[in-house]
């Protein structure tokens, strides 16, 4: 029906209302099967059943005069009434089942395969209980004439044959086996039994099975049909792990070799497969004399005459190469070689421009197989390394790899992308050879292919920074100046797209350019890009994975300046933005910066910032501040950032007693009665927080080596011009780690109110020195200059600390985080006010003194009972 267009006319005439009458038909004729499908008042009264009746009662009912839906349903639930009334549901409901099973169709049939598998792997009750009950059941579908229920029975009984014991197969399954495996019995009773056969090795001894299994193997591999012979001939793997490996080369191996040159395709390919999978049994000469003859009979008959083994054959190549690794004449090894060459471009030769719809079907097929050839070859390429020898890779291998990433079809290239890091791996020194390669695929117009590729990006590009080696270069893939460009370009690709699992993923892996490209190169290349999709990008996961790389970003970035200019940026753009939606995203950031850097750099930089969005006009933003409360309060150190703690507990109070939002005011008591059981952590070392405070350290002094490390090469460059190479970088990093096991007797580097000791390290001091130069000369920021005051004039409202001392809250930034000049920075990360931090430990002497019992030794665990709660109920 197609309604007038908005705005016409309505027309009264005579031919405008037999159009509407007749639109008006169509609908009544749609809604006629809806009306059809309701049922009547008798079919409703027959569906009805009494609700007194209890579980085993109403089951009975049901499939004694239920519908076959009803019946259905009892069935698949048969497994939870075995677990609530096992003698019962064996008494009464299965007696029951098996009479309907008789007449049932195949959904109840599939169904009582699944529940009789379930009650099997639940163990509701004993093997010996369960054979005695199900397992006659099981053999009489069997031989179901339809297919998917004679399998689904079969699947079940193999699981049963698992568990049962010997005496049980013997006389329940063995026994009638012998007259089920005769040629008398129809197809798929002899299917039947060749898969129950190949279970049944694993279950005897070599003598019975020698005896009793192996003359039923003989017969069903010389069966008059096909199927039958390529269904025995798949078992003999089992059959021979079953038998050994003397009854393997007397029996199974004649048996592959003329199943091996069977009429029927199919059975060739079943038994080139058994002979691949089953080379680690046979010994040296059985592989030189009677294995290799067959396979180059394979390999010359697949082109000729029989190409349905083709597929199998180039999927198979990679094991078979390293199974007859070692028995190759020189001649052989080079015909193989060539002729996997020749697998990789089958099909190429002959592409001749024409639309497929001008193609005929059978060499549209064609054109299928040869694609499924050549993506078998891209996901055998790592072996074949193997097998020419990583050192003639160049020459031998590196044509058809070059083939192999460039292929017109898409499954081959995402599948020599998904080998990509095992190759590299493999060429270890040579990684640089595929260089060209990476970029290809990062360029790839398929995101499936980039997808492929992304899963070990980080360990390529490693390998290739390092030339697959452990040591670190100085020029961090300098060799390979269009990498960037295609990293860029991959991700615009992918946000452009509407795979933003794609994006995301690309953008968690891009967290390890920091270690395989330079500082300025993420500066100027990638950090700006992550800021513009945390800020217009629709996608929620992918503003989160921008948010988290940008911090990684942050963390390794080794120039001051950029650092602060980035910090700002997050503070003005995101956490003091006007839209909402920027400002959570400043609440997710500052989440990741407390994972990766250090407290003291968060509660220097960003924690006045977190806690002024308690004031938030918008409620999801305090709530999820609220959230986020007890890791910002993990970060403060006692009694170092005991002004800091105040002005957390003086933020909780204001949101107790003057928020108006019911959910904010739910999880601020939530989130109160959460900060009232914390345990802050000390200065000083303490056993229940040792090992964090142990990364903690490391992570400060990380930190501090960055300052250190731009100090000398600025000194660098002012004597002979020259930048600091990343090379004495990371040997000065590896220098200063900390040790895995320190003694508690040695000094912590962490900044504190009063450091009495004398034996820090020479770069916590150097660093030090250059940080108190710089720190006299930064102003105040103007929105947290007066904090200490707004403190001293509250403390009467705001609830009692558990640290009494006094402690100025001093808000600075260091000096070397001044903005740069306008030449100098680019106009997206231009500042234009200082940066807000707090800084611990740099009150006055005075301060210092009054806090020195504070800064003692004291109680392990520091439980707050600050009376937070108490304020909360007092301000309801």
């Amino acid at each position: 029906m197609h309604p007038p267009p908005p705005g016409a006319a309505m027309d009264f005439s005579q031919n405008s209302l037999f159009g509407y009458m007749e639109d008006l038909q169509e609908l009544t004729i749609i809604e006629r099967p809806v009306r059809r499908s309701l049922k009547t008042p008798e079919e409703i009264e027959r569906l009805t059943v009494d609700e007194d009746l209890s579980d085993i009662e109403r089951a009975v009912y049901l499939l004694s005069a239920g519908q076959d839906i009803q019946g259905t349903s009892v069935i698949a639930n048969l497994p939870c009434l075995m677990r609530q009334n096992p003698a019962e549901t064996l008494r009464r409901v299965l007696p029951k089942v098996r009479e309907v099973l008789h007449v049932a169709g195949v959904e109840m049939q599939l169904t009582a395969a699944a529940s009789f598998l379930t009650v099997l792997q639940e163990e509701s009750v004993s093997i010996h209980t369960y054979a005695h009950s199900f397992l006659q059941v099981i053999l009489l579908h069997l031989e179901h004439r339809d297919t998917g229920v004679s399998n689904a029975w079969l699947e079940t009984l193999l699981s049963v044959i698992e568990v049962l014991p010997k005496e049980t197969l013997r006389h329940e399954i063995l026994n009638p086996l012998v007259s089920k495996a005769q040629l008398s019995q129809t197809v798929q009773s002899r299917l039947v039994s060749c898969k129950i056969l190949g279970k049944l090795t694993n279950k005897f001894d070599a003598h019975t099975i020698k005896r009793e299994i192996l003359p039923l193997v003989k017969s069903l591999c010389q069966d008059v049909e096909y199927e039958v012979r390529s269904c025995m001939c798949r078992q003999l793997e089992n059959i021979a792990q079953g038998i050994g490996t003397e009854l393997t080369k007397s029996v199974v191996l004649p048996e592959l070799i003329e199943l091996s040159r069977d009429e029927g395709s199919s059975v060739r390919l079943a038994a080139f497969e058994t002979l691949v999978n089953l080379l680690d049994i046979f010994d040296t000469d059985d592989r030189s004399q009677t294995i290799l003859p067959l396979v180059k009979s394979f390999c010359e008959k697949s082109f000729k005459a029989d190409e349905s083994i083709l597929i199998s054959l180039s999927f198979h190549l990679g094991k078979l190469c390293h199974g007859l690794y070692g028995i190759f004449t020189p001649d052989q090894h080079l015909r193989f070689l060539e002729f996997y060459k020749k697998l990789c471009t089958l099909g190429l030769q002959q592409e001749n421009g024409h639309n497929e719809n001008q193609i005929p079907t059978q060499i549209l097929e064609q054109e299928k197989k040869y694609i499924s050839v050549r993506k078998n070859c891209a996901y055998n390429f790592p072996a074949m390394i193997v097998f020419v020898d990583p050192k003639n890779f160049h020459m031998e291998l590196y044509s058809t790899f070059f083939c192999l990433c460039h292929d017109p079809e898409v499954p081959v290239r995402y599948t020599i992308a998904i080998c990509f890091y095992e190759v590299s791996k493999l060429l270890n020194s040579g990684v640089y050879l595929i260089h060209k390669e990476l970029i290809t695929l990062l360029q790839d117009e398929s995101l499936e292919v980039l997808d492929a590729l992304i899963d070990h990006l980080p360990e390529i590009l490693e390998l290739m920074s390092t030339g697959g080696e452990s040591s670190v270069q100085e020029n961090k893939l300098l060799s390979l100046p269009d990498l960037i460009p295609a990293l860029t370009a991959a991700e615009q690709r992918a946000a452009a797209s509407l795979k933003w699992r794609t994006h995301e993923k690309l953008l968690q892996k891009y967290a390890c350019l920091p270690h395989v490209i330079s500082s300025d190169q993420i500066y100027y290349r990638f950090l700006q890009r992550m800021f513009t999709i945390m800020m217009t990008n629709n996608v929620l996961p992918v503003q989160k994975a921008a948010s988290r790389t940008l911090c990684i970003f942050l963390r390794y970035n080794r120039k001051q300046e950029q650092r602060h200019e980035v910090i700002q940026k997050l503070i003005e753009q995101l956490g003091q933005g006007k839209s909402y939606w920027n400002r959570l995203r400043f609440l997710d950031t500052c989440e990741c910066i407390i994972e990766i850097f250090s407290k003291s750099f968060f509660c220097k930089y960003f924690f006045l910032p977190v806690i002024e969005l308690t004031h938030d006009p918008v409620a999801n933003v305090r709530m999820k501040l609220c959230c986020l409360l007890p890791k910002v309060k993990s970060t403060l150190k006692i009694p170092a950032d005991k002004h800091l703690l105040q002005q957390l507990e003086m933020c909780v109070r204001k949101l107790l007693c003057q928020e108006k939002d019911k959910d904010v005011l739910a999880i601020v008591k939530r989130t109160v009665l959460e900060l009232d059981r914390m345990e802050m952590s000390m200065d000083a070392f303490q056993k229940k927080f040792y090992e964090k405070d142990l990364l903690d350290q490391e992570k400060e002094r990380e930190e501090l080596l960055l300052l250190e490390m731009e100090q000398l090469e600025k000194e660098k460059q002012q004597n002979d011009g020259r930048p600091m190479s990343d090379k004495t970088f990371e040997k000065k990093r590896r220098d200063t780690k900390t040790p895995a096991a320190l003694p508690k007797s040695l000094p912590v580097a962490v900044a504190g109110p009063s450091s009495g000791t004398s034996s820090t390290s020479k770069e916590i001091k150097k660093s030090k020195l250059i940080r108190s130069q710089s720190f006299n000369n930064q102003a105040f920021h103007a929105k947290y200059g007066n904090l200490d005051k707004c403190t001293s004039k509250s403390s009467a409202a705001a609830y009692t600390p558990s640290v009494s001392a006094k402690t100025s809250v001093i808000s600075l930034t260091d000096n070397s985080f001044r903005t740069r000049n306008a030449n100098s920075v680019p106009a997206s990360f231009s500042p234009n006010t200082p940066l807000p931090s707090t800084s611990r430990g740099t009150g006055n002497s005075a301060d210092a003194k009054s806090s020195g019992k504070d800064a003692q030794p004291r109680k392990a665990t520091l439980r707050r009972s600050i009376g937070v709660t108490a304020a909360a109920f007092a301000c309801d």
